[in-house]
């Protein structure tokens, strides 16, 4: 069992900066892939970034690639989501996942949710 916290969410002005943590409970964080996802009222929630047990592999959403990076700290049963160039889109929930599958990027593949963390982007 994982649970998972987000943190570091708010609002910030577009082409503003935030930097998302997500800390899991637990022994065996570096057991697990790890991803974000997003979701905006009214839409379903989406892939965002990934990144795998070692941190080396990573992954993005092609609408974040370029704006937003991906790490962990295995130490600190941390994963972090930096995010660059913010444009009023990326508006929305941002969740944490953790999952058994690697290179997961379908939300089915992630066992573990946290409670998500809002980002308001204004214009």
């Amino acid at each position: 069992q994982v649970q998972l916290v987000e943190s570091g969410g708010g609002l910030v002005q577009a082409g503003g900066s935030l930097r998302l943590s997500c800390l899991a409970s637990g022994r065996t964080f570096s057991s697990y892939f790890m991803g974000w996802f997003r979701q905006a009222p009214g839409k379903e929630r989406g892939f965002v970034a990934a990144v795998s047990r070692s941190g080396i592999r990573i992954y993005f959403a092609d609408s974040v690639k370029g704006r937003f990076t991906i790490s962990r700290d295995n130490a600190k049963n941390t994963v972090y989501l930096q995010m660059n160039s913010l444009k009023p889109e990326d508006t929305a929930v941002y969740y944490c996942a953790a999952s058994a599958v690697i290179d997961a990027m379908r939300i089915d593949d992630y066992l573990y949710w946290g409670q998500g963390t809002q980002v308001t982007v204004a214009s």
